[in-house]
């Protein structure tokens, strides 16, 4: 079984766990009502996509 010679030290498995993070998903603001919402998504406020209705409230 493979067994490790030495303690990994704090840099380096900090270094390795850099990559291990969560990304931000992509907000922007609605041009119709200004709430936030996902890029390249329907807002779920007012139904409106680049400025046309989708959905009818």
């Amino acid at each position: 079984m493979a067994v490790p010679q030495r303690r990994t030290s704090k840099t380096r498995r900090d270094k390795r766990r850099t990559h291990f993070k969560l990304a931000v998903p992509g907000m922007v603001k609605c041009e119709q009502c200004g709430e936030f919402k996902l890029a390249h998504h329907v807002c779920k406020v007012c139904g409106t996509y680049k400025s046309r209705e989708i959905i009818s409230q």
